[in-house]
């Protein structure tokens, strides 16, 4: 009886090490999926942060307002403001003031949906087209610049 509580003990104790060492190499792959989010997090914002700074200094408007412009610029002809949320990445709150603060500088329009009447139709102005295009090339520069 006594060797049998013995090799039980053992037992308990060989689990207890092989359960270590899973959790072990678990966490070292754990860490590294953390450490990959860090480094991506990291080289988002430091994107981000660039294109904000140089799309304000060179051409007025952030680097939100410019991926707006350039959804709209490239839809066919008019995209619901639901679409716009989603191809940009924000709240809905947060795209309905993008698109008003774009509207009031006349870079947009937004219409109601005749068929829904709930739904927002927002397309982009001339003047709008104008500021995409010439944004565009320094975009793409950031872009190179800070991908590559």
């Amino acid at each position: 009886m006594h060797t049998h509580l013995m090799s039980k003990h053992l037992m308990r104790l060989h689990l207890m090490s092989a359960h270590g060492k899973l959790a072990a190499v678990s966490d070292v792959a754990e860490q590294g999926l953390v450490e990959e989010w860090h480094e991506l997090l990291a080289r988002y914002s430091a994107v981000f942060t660039t294109l904000e700074c140089r799309l304000q200094e060179e051409h007025g408007i952030g680097a939100n307002e410019f991926e707006a412009l350039e959804r709209l610029a490239t839809c066919d002809f008019k995209c619901r403001s639901a679409d716009l949320t989603g191809a940009i990445h924000l709240s809905q709150s947060a795209t309905s003031r993008l698109v008003a603060r774009l509207e009031k500088e006349g870079l947009v329009e937004r219409a109601l949906c005749e068929v829904d009447r709930r739904g927002i139709f927002v397309t982009i102005t001339d003047a709008g087209r104008e500021k995409y295009l010439a944004a565009k090339r320094t975009h793409r520069e950031v872009l190179n610049e800070t991908l590559r």
